[in-house]
């Protein structure tokens, strides 16, 4: 069974499909050893932490796919990219769509906003054509290499145009070809009813920041979201706004050694280096430098070093 298919699978199961936003390397691998079956590859975090500018259309295809390539390689688990608005028309969709696929993605999201996009969070959106909006996810399904390939439809038509505007543009998608329908910015448990109930396809749900800080979205524990008929919540947030609360935290320990002139020791704010190295694959890189480095490679490598710390 290939990724896109255990994708499928997962979306289909009577319970919720929970993805945490990763954006980064520590973040993919953090997701299996945590119990999480997939992983939803966040525009905004990558955005933010590859390039150090909000999400609002500064990240382009190849910024994107870099390192979605990159995490599709070092994480076991199907994955889910943020191809904002496909860079383009339809038959830009075309051609992201299937650098995504190649790229080893379970699924692609492609929504219906005005390139430059922004946070669906943000003031100041702007959205296509419903037409325009239903030949892309056409173009997007057509362009599959993996036929299991999830396409996942987003609309933010909510702010510019209200509800039913969303229910219509979500169904329109689905016939157009998307596996997967996600209205996002929502605000309430009520609007999310109401899209699950008059939709053909699963919906999915952003929670936003995540478990304590809020967004537009009304903050809903899983198990209430699928008590309202969601399939899919993704929480592209969560763990970006946690790295940088726990780098704030690191930084403050530091400045306050460098304050008062005493050692501080902090152990509980930082993970040790053996855990580490234990969770970027440290274990596998070993095994591969005993399988095929020459014994003489593996001994001055290894003995060498040895000998000299010992004495």
């Amino acid at each position: 069974m290939n990724r896109s298919q255990r994708l499928r699978e997962l979306i289909a199961a009577p319970d919720i499909l929970i993805m945490p936003g990763v954006f980064d390397g520590f973040s993919a691998r953090l997701l299996q050893p945590s119990g999480f079956a997939a992983g939803f590859l966040t525009g905004s975090g990558i955005s933010e932490a590859s390039l150090g500018w909000a999400d609002q259309g500064v990240m382009g295809l190849e910024e994107n796919l870099r390192v979605a390539r990159a995490l599709a390689a070092c994480c076991d688990l199907p994955l889910l990219a943020d191809a904002d608005t496909g860079y383009g028309n339809a038959v830009n969709v075309h051609f992201t769509i299937r650098a995504f696929d190649r790229a080893g993605l379970a699924g692609v999201m492609i929504e219906d906003q005005v390139w430059p996009k922004r946070c669906g969070h943000m003031k100041g959106k702007e959205v296509v054509s419903a037409e325009e909006g239903a030949e892309k996810i056409r173009a997007a399904a057509e362009a599959r290499l993996t036929p299991e390939l999830v396409i996942m439809s987003r609309t933010d038509t909510l702010a510019t145009h209200g509800l039913a505007e969303v229910i219509r543009r979500l169904n329109m998608y689905a016939e157009a070809g998307a596996d997967l329908l996600f209205a996002d910015a929502l605000l309430s448990p009520e609007h999310i009813r109401t899209v699950a109930q008059n939709v053909g396809k699963p919906i999915c749900v952003n929670m936003g920041f995540g478990i304590r800080q809020r967004s537009t979205t009304a903050l809903l524990s899983p198990r209430q979201l699928q008590e309202l008929g969601v399939a899919v919540a993704i929480y592209p947030r969560m763990l970006t706004a946690a790295a940088i609360q726990g780098m704030k935290n690191a930084i403050a320990a530091l400045q306050e050694s460098m304050r008062t002139g005493a050692v501080v020791d902090r152990p509980e704010l930082l993970v040790s280096f053996e855990e580490l190295n234990a969770l970027v694959g440290i274990e596998e890189l070993e095994r591969l430098e005993r399988r095929y480095l020459t014994p003489d490679q593996y001994s001055r490598k290894y003995d060498k070093a040895t000998h000299e710390a010992l004495g």
